[in-house]
């Protein structure tokens, strides 16, 4: 949760792995009703939520946010890791996988 000074609103951000579920709508509604049911101030405006997801069908969140009255967003975000770091990270993994197997197999 965020605050947003300029629009004088609290934020609900919400981070999916996978891509959007309309199932999704419901649960950051609820956590905007309790936002502004128990942190929102009277002189702030509407909580807003925004939930990101991997992928989005446009006409999916049209179908699941047409009867919401409440200020809700689906956006896209796309992960860009450096291949070098990624490539580390795995061998970096591996390796201390098999020192672990190797480790256990050495105690039995």
């Amino acid at each position: 949760m965020l605050f947003n000074r300029k629009i004088h609103s609290l934020v609900a951000i919400e981070l999916k792995l996978g891509e959007f579920e309309p199932e999704y709508i419901g649960k950051m509604n609820y956590y905007l009703g309790v936002l502004d049911d128990k942190m929102k101030q009277k002189d702030e405006n509407p909580s807003i939520g925004i939930i990101l997801c991997a992928s989005k069908g446009k006409v999916d969140i049209e179908l699941a946010l047409r009867d919401f009255n409440k200020p809700i967003d689906v956006a896209e975000y796309k992960l860009q890791f450096p291949k070098k770091e990624i490539k580390e990270l795995i061998n970096r993994e591996v390796e201390e996988s098999t020192a672990e197997k190797l480790s256990k197999k050495a105690k039995t």
